[in-house]
């Protein structure tokens, strides 16, 4: 199937992100006074969610922000401490890694991705859409303005030393991601950005007191392994349907998910399936109700609305807040003014 279906459910996890008071001096230090009034996200969890193992090592993050900024720490407890990517854009990941994901208008399009290593090498890009929608990556974008450090608890390379952590700072220009949003501004308070992190762990052994990647019996390198904060259900980071939610905040307001998003979700179950009776059939459906899925002839005749041609599709539905979402073949969902 070439867009699997997640096997977890729309359930997000929500992080008030409220506003720095200081001026941000970057040095990986996430205990310094900039941070105090920042909470740490839940750990980081398997990226296909809780039928997997917890992970062996502690990863969790914290945002501020201001009208210019975002704001990002990272805590990544463990004592395999090792990085050897030293240029920029190079594919980071190879190391050990910790990874941004920001999607400034939900639509699933246009994204950002940031990764950086244990060496503070970074690898910035730009994703037109998801690789399962046939997107493709911008490898020459850089973020303007982007401030990085990394701080060691312990020794790089070293598997004798007494390695417990290492903590990342990003600061991140919001003019370098409000190109592709409707306004092109900053957000708000009360707004919201799609957001997930990722770390990236390598299994290794240690050999002539030097990380080596493990092996398996014919020599092949394991799999590395995929700790997130809002777990996809699949192998791959780039659902951004299912990423967090960051919501600006000036204190300690609580904001909640608002219902055009779980609409979004009950659209993006049809595409799911609609992608399955394609790759099945060689062509969509003639109505929602061909569909495997509970409640699709519900849909077909009630609030979802239905257009196609053998190779294309359009699902789109009235919101609670009277506007019209369409969500498109290639998987980008659009929030309309209602006609």
């Amino acid at each position: 199937m070439r867009i699997p279906k997640p096997i977890v459910g729309f359930a997000p996890p929500v992080y008030q992100c409220r506003r720095a008071k200081l001026p941000f001096v970057p040095d990986g230090d996430l205990e310094k006074e900039f941070w105090k009034d920042a909470e740490f996200t839940d750990d980081f969890a398997d990226i296909e969610g809780s039928s997997r193992p917890v992970p062996r090592f502690r990863t969790r993050a914290k945002l501020l922000w201001d009208d210019e900024n975002l704001y990002i720490g990272a805590e990544l407890e463990g004592t395999e401490i090792w990085g050897h990517q030293t240029q920029r854009d190079s594919v980071i990941f190879y190391d050990n890694d910790f990874e941004i994901f920001i999607d400034p208008d939900s639509d699933t399009h246009q994204y950002f991705e940031f990764e950086m290593n244990a060496r503070n090498t970074v690898w910035d890009l730009f994703l037109s859409r998801p690789y399962r929608d046939r997107g493709q990556a911008l490898n020459g974008y850089d973020i303007h303005g982007l401030k990085t450090a990394v701080r060691i608890d312990g020794k790089l390379n070293d598997p004798s030393a007494d390695n417990r952590r290492w903590t990342v700072e990003v600061m991140i220009p919001f003019a370098s991601v409000f190109e592709c949003t409707p306004e092109k501004r900053a957000p708000r308070p009360g707004e919201y950005y799609r957001v997930n992190f990722s770390r990236v762990q390598w299994k290794v052994d240690i050999i002539d007191n030097r990380y080596e990647k493990r092996r398996d019996a014919d020599g092949k390198v394991l799999p590395e392994d995929n700790w997130v904060w809002a777990p996809t259900g699949v192998i791959n980071i780039h659902y951004p349907e299912l990423w967090g939610f960051v919501f600006f905040t000036e204190g300690d307001e609580v904001c909640e998910i608002p219902s055009v998003e779980k609409e979004k979700w009950e659209l993006r179950t049809l595409y799911y399936g609609l992608h399955a009776f394609y790759d099945a059939n060689g062509h969509f459906p003639a109505s929602l109700a061909e569909l495997d899925l509970e409640g699709a002839a519900e849909n077909g005749t009630g609030k979802v609305r239905y257009e196609h041609t053998r190779h294309a599709f359009e699902l789109s539905c009235d919101t609670d807040e009277g506007k019209e979402l369409l969500l498109l073949t290639d998987g980008e969902v659009l929030t309309l003014e209602k006609e």
